[in-house]
Parts: C-alpha cells; sequence; structure tokens
C-alpha cells in the first residue's frame, strides 16, 4: 500500500546554473537546507527546476544531491514524465533506485492520445515501481477529474494529483468531488497563487516556486490552525512577487534565480536559465529588487 501520508509545502526546487550552462551543486546544496530550515514539508524536482532540459546524467546528479543533503528529514518528489512509456519507465526506476520518495509525471503531450491511452500510460509506469505518483494535471497536458479517478483505480500507486490547470479553484473542487472513496490525495500548483482556496475544496498541500518557502509555510501553519484571514493576509502581502513569478516562456527560471541570489541562497552567478528561455531586462530586475526590498526579504 502506497503511503498517502504527504502534506504541506512542497516547493519545487529551482536548479543554480551559471553563464556555462553549469550546474552549481554547492547552492543546490544549500538550497536544499535553507528549504528545510524554512520548514518545508517536501522538495519538489520538477517543470520549474529545469528538469525537462537536463540530460540523464544530470538528472541523476541534480536527484542524488538533494536525497544526499536531505537525509530523509522532508519526501522528495521527482518528476520522471516522458513521451514514451518505456523511458517514462526506465526515468522512474531510476528515480526510485536513487531514493526519490514519490514521482510526479505528466501525461504525454507532444501528439495528442486519448485518454484511454495515457491511463495506459501511468498505469505500466505505476506497475515498475513501488513509491507513489503525482498524477501533474497542467494546461498543456491535462488530467482531467475522471481521467484522475480512472487512474487512481487502475492502480494503487496513482494516489496523488497535483491539480494546476487553470481555473484551479473549481478544478481542485470538482477533482474532489469525483474522487470521494478513491484514496487520491489532491495538491495544489500553479506557483501557489491560490493555495488558500485551494486548501478550502480539498487540498491538502502545494507545490509553490522555490523563493517564497517561509510565506507558504505561514500560510499553511495557519490554515490548519483555523486562521484563514492569517493565511489570506500572507497571500495579499506577496500577491505582487507571486504574480511576477507566473510569467511563462521560460521567463519565471530567470526571476526565481535572481531571487534565490537576492535571498541569499545562490552565489552570484548562479542565476543564469538553460536556454531557451525569455531573460528580463536590466529594468524589470530593479522593479523585483525593490518588491523585494519593500517585503524584507533580502538577504533572508
Amino acid at each position: 500500500m502506497p503511503e498517502r501520508s504527504m502534506k504541506g509545502v512542497y516547493p519545487i526546487l529551482s536548479a543554480p546554473i551559471n553563464e556555462k550552462g553549469q550546474l552549481v551543486i554547492d547552492d543546490l546544496e544549500n538550497q536544499v537546507e535553507w528549504m528545510i530550515e524554512k520548514g518545508v514539508h517536501g522538495l519538489g524536482i520538477a517543470v520549474a527546476t529545469e528538469i525537462y532540459k537536463f540530460n540523464e546524467e544530470e538528472r541523476d546528479l541534480i536527484l542524488k544531491t538533494v536525497v544526499g543533503v536531505n537525509n530523509g528529514r522532508v519526501k522528495v518528489v521527482m518528476n520522471t514524465g516522458g513521451e514514451g512509456t518505456d523511458h517514462a519507465i526506465a526515468l522512474s526506476k531510476r528515480a526510485e533506485e536513487l531514493g526519490a520518495d514519490a514521482l510526479m509525471i505528466r501525461p504525454t503531450s507532444f501528439i495528442p492520445m486519448p485518454a484511454s491511452e495515457n491511463i495506459e500510460y501511468f498505469g505500466r509506469i505505476a506497475e515498475s515501481v513501488s513509491i507513489p505518483i503525482f498524477l501533474q494535471d497542467q494546461g498543456t497536458a491535462q488530467v482531467p477529474p475522471a481521467m484522475a479517478v480512472a487512474c487512481a483505480n487502475r492502480h494503487e500507486n496513482l494516489c496523488y494529483i497535483k491539480v494546476e490547470t487553470p481555473p484551479t479553484v473549481p478544478r481542485m473542487g470538482e477533482t474532489q468531488k469525483l474522487s470521494e472513496g478513491t484514496g487520491l490525495v489532491l495538491f495544489g500548483g500553479a506557483g501557489g497563487a491560490f493555495a488558500v482556496e485551494e486548501f478550502k475544496r480539498g487540498s491538502v498541500g502545494t507545490m509553490p516556486g522555490s523563493t517564497l518557502p517561509d510565506m507558504f509555510v505561514r500560510v499553511w501553519d495557519a490554515f490548519q490552525e483555523g486562521d484563514e484571514e492569517a493565511a489570506n493576509a500572507e497571500m495579499r502581502k506577496h500577491s505582487p512577487l507571486i504574480s511576477i513569478l507566473a510569467q511563462g516562456q521560460g521567463f519565471a527560471n530567470w526571476i526565481y534565480k535572481h531571487i534565490m541570489v537576492r535571498r541569499g541562497v545562490f552565489s552570484p552567478g548562479s542565476d543564469f536559465a538553460r536556454h531557451p528561455a525569455l531573460k528580463p531586462d536590466d529594468e524589470h530586475y530593479r522593479e523585483i529588487d525593490s518588491l523585494l526590498e519593500s517585503l524584507d526579504l533580502v538577504g533572508k
């Protein structure tokens, strides 16, 4: 029986990259320690980590580093999706071998497939490992609520879902309603932008980006204590920054890492995104710095 107890704040790690495109392992190790010190309940290696831009040797290095530094203190979730079932199975088995506590997988999306094929895709992967799997429901690779239920019924390892197809709030509510009695555990994503609303609709956790783990832990703690007002106040205070981080086309990867440098987690020069990724201009960076100063986040 797979573990269904995961809950709380599971930030998706950023990959520190230098100007040569190389991983900066010291900064990755520092990020893991910093996240755990901030009180997170788990760590994710996924799309916001740019995991799809790394070769298999680099993927292994990232996961080995995170698992090694973490040393069992919190759960580690690894993205292992692929456009072919056999490839995804190989990535998934390797991640389990290297110590991942759970996997996170999107449906195939390069060539559109009927739901029946993606259910079989998830099912075959689930049969190949002994750890739980998060179905990743994204706007460009969706796991509709009915499909999520079919997956949960297909194999017991398909027992989590990260809901982030917009609008996420009704999507979360519908998924909760349809999945009652299946054992499917719901998490939110999409940068944590609607975390409180999602908690109210059945989500037991959120997977934001790397930059605000402390804030999301405060939101989680306040909601668990029944203080929804305090949770919403934290979200409102940081909403301008959360909005900036929601930008696409690789833009957010640069911004995440810039903030990690400004907060003292990454060393200067470890804030490059893997190409292709649209880079902010100097004025945008100045605007972000001003916002960080107003939120008293610099060096913290």
